[in-house]
């Protein structure tokens, strides 16, 4: 509670205390064992402080409510709740009250006040009141300003101001990440998968009500944060989503473009804007915040002039088996033919069967060729599948491909 009066030359006096819900009383226990001095003394003490439990006088928590001595902390998100009182402290009628109350940000100036228009008069001890809500949407420094204007039985015009600072704190730190899934191996990229990392970095716990993603037009969403138990969807968080002080939780969602964007190629392709973030959370006694995310952006997916993707492969073979697997190309340019040279490089687990160096003859702009391979692994265990190269014998420029895949080796015996 923050009280601040006038200077006594004013006939009226301005008090303002910032609305919140009050906190659980706390308690450091101090006890001992009975051999020791005290001996039973700290325990009865406790015992008979009214603001501990009866039964476990040990504990810090106690059944008793407390009201916060200062404006405390203000986290983005939440509601900014103040009540502001007028009251008439002198012996004369004052006339013409008029309170204003404005909340000033690094960037704007917001008026809060529920009526701009001024009281006619005001009585001895007698007081306006007002209560002033703002959801915060800035952190930093913001400054509440209430300004008072009144005139005096012999006329004179009276006016003064008060200024409170607080801090508004970022409670969540938000990082994402994206994934790019195909479905259809063609040319364009359907499925995009957001992981969202959300860390509680407030001082106290906090109950996750909801974190869901609002897609762009484009796209439609799919929430992987819940199984099937029982035929009922559980969250994968437990039926209770408390966030503790410094933890991090992950959230995953699906998108897919919408049928009628799906057809256009080029427009998916070239997506960028996913959606946002719509998160709400509760704290303390029910205290509740809200948060939404900008608009989030993924970098568009290139592939480059030539693409290569894996129709088929086999997940387990066997060790110094031969086994094929089926590569798609694809000519990525809208206007230049090429001439494809297949090159396959050994590397210490895969060895490639087969005529290395051999033509692929022209790709046409936009079209794909299929190409069934064959290829063994002296080595047990997870394997990746590297060594292929593409050179263009046009532009005499050569494009690697490792990694394309990882295939399971285990013995044959």
């Amino acid at each position: 509670m923050d009280v601040t009066q006038a200077k006594q030359e004013h006939l009226l006096a301005l008090k303002v205390m910032r609305l919140t819900k009050p906190t659980l009383f706390t308690n450091i226990p101090v006890t001992c064992e009975e051999r020791d001095l005290p001996g039973d003394l700290f325990n009865q003490l406790m015992k008979d402080d009214p603001s501990t439990v009866k039964g476990a006088e040990t504990l810090m928590l106690g059944e008793m409510l407390t009201l916060p001595q200062n404006f405390g902390n203000i986290f983005l998100g939440e509601t900014f709740s103040s009540y502001i009182s007028v009251h008439n402290d002198s012996h004369q009628v004052v006339k013409d009250i008029l309170v204003k109350a404005d909340l000033q940000t690094s960037s704007q100036r917001l008026n809060l006040s529920a009526s701009n228009a001024a009281v006619a008069e005001l009585k001895q001890d007698c007081c306006i009141d007002d209560v002033i809500h703002h959801e915060v949407k800035e952190i930093g420094t913001h400054i509440l300003v209430c300004a008072v204007s009144y005139t005096t039985q012999t006329g004179e015009k009276m006016y003064f101001r008060k200024f409170f600072k607080f801090q508004v704190l970022k409670p969540l730190d938000v990082k994402t990440k994206f994934y790019n899934a195909e479905s259809d191996l063609s040319s364009v990229t359907d499925e995009v998968f957001l992981e969202a990392q959300i860390q509680n970095i407030t001082s106290s716990p906090m109950f996750m009500e909801k974190v869901s993603l609002e897609p762009s037009i484009m796209y439609n969403v799919a929430e992987l944060n819940t199984v099937n138990h029982g035929g009922n969807s559980v969250s994968t968080f437990g039926t209770r989503t408390y966030l503790q002080p410094m933890d991090t939780r992950q959230y995953l969602y699906c998108l897919k473009p919408k049928q009628e964007f799906s057809e256009k190629v080029g427009v998916i392709k070239g997506v960028t804007v996913i959606g946002k973030l719509d998160i709400v959370w509760k704290t303390n006694l029910g205290e509740r915040g809200r948060l939404q995310t900008s608009q989030l952006q993924r970098m568009a997916p290139g592939y480059g002039d030539v693409r290569l993707s894996l129709e088929t492969i086999p997940d387990t073979v066997g060790l110094e088996e031969p086994f094929n697997i089926t590569c798609k190309i694809t000519n990525c340019s809208s206007e230049r033919t090429m001439d494809l040279v297949l090159e396959m490089c050994n590397t210490n687990s895969i060895h490639w069967c087969g005529v290395s160096g051999r033509q692929l003859g022209k790709l046409h702009p936009t079209s794909s060729l299929y190409l069934t391979l064959t290829l063994l692994s002296s080595v047990q265990g997870l394997q990746s599948v590297s060594g292929l190269r593409l050179t263009d014998t046009f532009l005499k420029r050569t494009y690697e491909y490792d990694d394309i895949a990882q295939v399971c080796v285990v013995s044959s015996k």
